[in-house]
């Protein structure tokens, strides 16, 4: 659900810009197949099953940054959107738990425990997503909203983002120490907060 949401939002904003590219490839449907990413199901799979953050990712949603408007920017909503959406989830689980707990209605332990894992997978994948290492939307964010001066030398560094991320995501088993743990938990941990915050959930 949350991939499939996230991509679809991909392919919505994308659309809503005016490119019609992910339209063409059959990407604006909530349809997980059409977003399925073997490698990134398969670390999502993984992460959980370790007791991590889930961490994972959907097939890349085809966009063509010419036909956008607003140039860089448009480009940079593009993927905020998937973030975005991921935190949209989180927010609105958090708020079905609230409701259910004001209105005193009983909820089976398994649809809390749904509802929990809900907020905590999507706040995961949204941390995730932000960070600003290609092929992630945390680098297409970054290089959008910088000035050119600063955006293109950085966007120059695009090709060493995904081994840069494969050593954070192994490095546990390369060093004994799992920095990407280091580097995702304060974040993950302070929008979790928010979101509970923002619900009046706790």
């Amino acid at each position: 659900m949350a991939i499939s949401v996230h991509e679809f939002c991909h392919a919505l904003a994308a659309w809503s810009l005016g490119d019609r590219t992910a339209q063409a490839a059959g990407r604006l449907t909530l349809n997980p197949l059409k977003h399925l990413d073997p490698m990134g199901t398969l670390l999502l799979l993984i992460t959980i099953f370790a007791r991590a953050p889930g961490i994972g990712w959907g097939k890349p949603v085809p966009v063509d940054p010419y036909s956008l408007r607003f140039g860089r920017l448009g480009m940079a909503i593009v993927s905020a959107a998937g973030p975005l959406s991921n935190i949209a989830i989180a927010l609105a689980a958090a708020l079905a738990i609230r409701s259910l707990l004001s209105a005193d209605i009983g909820l089976p332990d398994w649809g809390v425990d749904f509802l929990q894992i809900l907020i905590i997978l999507n706040v995961g994948l949204a941390v995730f997503n932000l960070l600003p290492l290609a092929p992630l939307d945390g680098f297409g964010v970054l290089v959008g909203v910088l000035p050119w001066s600063v955006a293109r030398p950085i966007a120059r560094l695009a090709q060493y983002g995904p081994g840069i991320l494969l050593l954070l995501v192994f490095s546990g088993s390369f060093i004994g120490v799992n920095l990407l743990s280091i580097v995702l938990e304060p974040p993950r941990r302070a929008l979790f907060a928010l979101v509970l915050r923002a619900a009046g959930a706790s």
